[in-house]
């Protein structure tokens, strides 16, 4: 008899059991139907292979990293490079149209060498004299990495430098011959969370055993974190403990074993630059008689700071439609980006004895969306700016204050964004806010297949971006795009997240709800031919859609999802986001998690439209049991459901432009015949079967 999950008996447990070969078998049989379903086409094979070139052109931008040595680095993957090489160039000849790259590092030639799967994760370049640097790399694309010291002169891993096993460390330089590391060390090390509970010294030449102690933290903190900062004149070492997803207390070390508590709320985002303290605030914060609210950049000198002294200047203040969206700093000079609905603006701000002077950032286009991309505090004020749109591909600056701004790389256009238009609309979401949304397409074509995205989390603004995989595999063929941004995001800063923080998260879902039906009262699509999407805590979004608002879509998809909100916090990494979602454990939480969790609202009753689950075995982070047991009970109820697990890609899903090129067609070929009821001719539509015994097997 077909049933809804009860909390205290979960049937599909054993889907949990990574590689265990019952719940193995059911992804292999499970990849089997969709693949046959959908991919033995010409439609799929020529879709496949369009995204495929699209994300190998040599025409990309490659965008480089400022390392202050005189070079810009870039990591690159293409055609030849499936697995990448990192590389540099100097800013001459970066600005050329084909620079001469010199590279570092071949990752696909150190993997068939090593006989490893490698995927690039990081790179810590040692400052000032970036001869050594550490780099990060990931069996098969997961978090957990292993790390190894690289000489950049010799071009070869050092034989007996600092090497760590696979696990979610972290590691930054103190100097040539020291480190900090967070890594396993065993029972009791790590959090619940699965982070590193303590950072420690760890010199060259000695066991990582042997590496001192220099911070602990309790076992349900998130983690225990240190960095230092290689600034001339300003040497700085900071420790702290991640309390929650949102709230860290860091400290400086100012002596043997002295530490000086950088006392800002706990809650509040910062950074110290040179003899500035930067306090960007998620809550009000009252200091000497004012108030200062959510969402404000305050600076402050930072030793004066520290000594105990609270002159505050204020740099940016929110209202009902800016929030700020970011900042970066030149040598001399501070970056603010802010939003005022969804649209970018960009100062520069200088601070001297009359206080911060303040100007329009030069370089920004009138149009389209911009962002400072990367910049050298270290040495100079010149800044890399990228402007793009949902139509039109990036276009990178090079600025320097005070200095001309000029154009050095152009990205191709991989479809006509010229024959669209790029409308913003705003909805009007059940409790009466108005959420704003972005329609790209034809605007001609009424009624149209519309692929309708949101994330609506963690403070996460969604921002007109050029995406070649959408423009080519969807727009270019008469779809619609439409990017919905939902509360739980940043899109309005800290008081648009809060509103759909824990209990208040069925905000983030009328929200998209209203974009849903919006589109159709204005005639832009059907709720038969709009479909939704979205990945990771967007999945959840999406999960959300299927269970209680399938009357408003024809096709789902949900991307490497979150979707047992009652195990969540049991799985890999989950027990780090409870600040956001709330503790199933405790009563009360359950009670509003209960409510929405997709996996416990299942009706077997109610028809659903046809839906999508795309995950990973090697994702490390969101568990694929959530998508397995999800699709193990729709099928058990005979809905109409897709299921593909790649082997590999960690959280991204894929691990390498092939892989990404087949995830992102597969995705766009369900929804099309879906939503336009134009099957490939060469395959067969197959509808889900009801659950075989292995579905059931305990």
């Amino acid at each position: 008899m077909a049933r809804l999950i009860d909390e205290h008996d979960d049937p599909y447990l054993w889907l949990e059991d990574l590689d265990g070969p019952d719940a193995a078998g059911w992804v292999r049989d499970r990849n089997a139907e969709t693949l046959a379903g959908l991919t033995g086409g010409e439609r799929f094979a020529a879709l496949r292979d369009e995204l495929r070139q699209v994300l190998d052109s040599d025409e990309r931008i490659p965008y480089p990293g400022w390392r202050g040595d005189g070079f810009y680095y870039n990591f690159w993957t293409d055609a030849a490079h499936p697995r990448g090489v990192w590389r540099r160039t100097t800013p001459d000849g970066y600005g050329r149209p084909e620079p001469e790259w010199d590279v570092l590092l071949d990752v696909d030639a150190l993997a068939a060498e090593e006989g490893e799967n490698w995927v690039w994760s990081d790179v810590t370049v040692l400052r000032p004299g970036y001869e050594r640097a550490l780099v990060s790399l990931s069996r098969g694309g997961s978090d957990a990495v292993v790390v190894r010291e690289y000489d950049l002169v010799d071009r070869a891993f050092v034989a007996d430098g600092f090497t760590l096993a696979e696990a979610k460390s972290t590691v930054c330089w103190i100097d040539a011959d020291h480190v900090y590391v967070g890594t396993d060390f065993g029972p009791g090390s790590l959090t619940t969370s699965g982070h590193p509970r303590t950072v420690r010294r760890w010199r060259r030449g000695t066991p990582l055993s042997a590496a001192e102690v220099v911070f602990e933290v309790e076992v349900d903190d998130i983690e225990a974190y240190a960095w230092h900062d290689h600034t001339p004149g300003f040497e700085r070492t900071f420790v702290g403990r991640r309390l929650d997803f949102y709230r860290t207390e860091t400290y400086l070390l100012a002596g043997v074993g002295e530490r000086l508590r950088v006392d800002v709320p706990e809650d509040a985002g910062w950074d110290a630059h040179r003899e500035w303290l930067l306090i960007r605030l998620r809550s009000p914060w009252t200091v000497q008689g004012v108030t200062h609210p959510a969402g404000a950049l305050l600076a402050a000198r930072f030793d004066a700071f520290l000594a105990g002294e609270r002159d505050l200047a204020v740099l940016f203040t929110p209202d009902d439609r800016t929030a700020l969206s970011g900042h970066a700093w030149t040598r001399d000079h501070l970056i603010l980006s802010t939003l005022a609905d969804v649209r970018s603006r960009l100062e520069l701000l200088t601070p001297g004895a009359a206080g911060w002077r303040r100007e329009p950032l030069p370089g920004v286009p009138d149009s389209g969306h911009s962002r400072v991309v990367e910049t050298d505090p270290d040495t100079g004020n010149d800044y890399l700016l990228v402007s793009e749109g949902f139509r039109h591909p990036a276009t990178l600056r090079l600025g320097r204050v005070g200095g001309p701004v000029d154009a050095l790389k152009r990205a191709p256009a991989f479809f006509d964004g010229d024959a669209l238009t790029e409308r913003q609309f705003f909805a009007t979401s059940a409790d009466g806010t108005r959420v704003p949304y972005f329609v790209v397409g034809d605007a001609g074509a009424a009624g149209g297949p519309t692929l309708l995205t949101g994330y609506g989390g963690y403070e996460i603004s969604l921002t007109p971006t050029y995406s070649g995989i959408i423009g080519r595999g969807w727009l270019a063929r008469g779809g619609t795009y439409v990017v919905a941004n939902i509360r739980g995001g940043g899109e309005y800063g800290p008081r648009w997240h809060r509103a759909a923080l824990r209990e208040n998260r069925p905000r983030a879902y009328e929200d998209f709800a209203a974009v849903a039906t919006d589109l159709v009262a204005r005639g832009i699509t059907t709720p038969e031919r709009l479909g939704a999407e979205g990945g990771s805590n967007g999945g959840l979004l999406a999960g959300v859609m299927l269970t209680r608002y399938p009357e408003l879509f024809g096709a789902v998809v949900a991307h490497v999802p979150l979707l047992d909100m009652r195990r969540y916090h049991r799985l890999l990494a989950g027990a780090s986001w409870m600040a956001e979602y709330g503790d199933p454990d405790e009563p009360t939480d359950w009670a509003f998690l209960r409510g929405y969790s997709p996996y416990h609202n299942v009706d077997p009753d109610r028809p659903y439209p046809p839906f999508l689950l795309a995950t990973s075995t090697r994702d490390d982070r969101v568990h694929p049991g959530h998508a397995r047991k999800m699709a193990a009970l729709l099928r058990e109820h005979g809905r109409e459901v897709a299921y593909y697990e790649n082997v590999e890609g960690g959280h991204g899903g894929a691990a390498n432009n092939e892989q990404r090129a087949f995830f992102w067609a597969l995705t766009l070929e369900f929804l099309w015949r879906n939503l336009t009821g134009q099957p490939d001719p060469a395959v067969p539509r197959q509808r889900s079967a009801s659950s075989t015994s292995r579905d059931r097997a305990v």
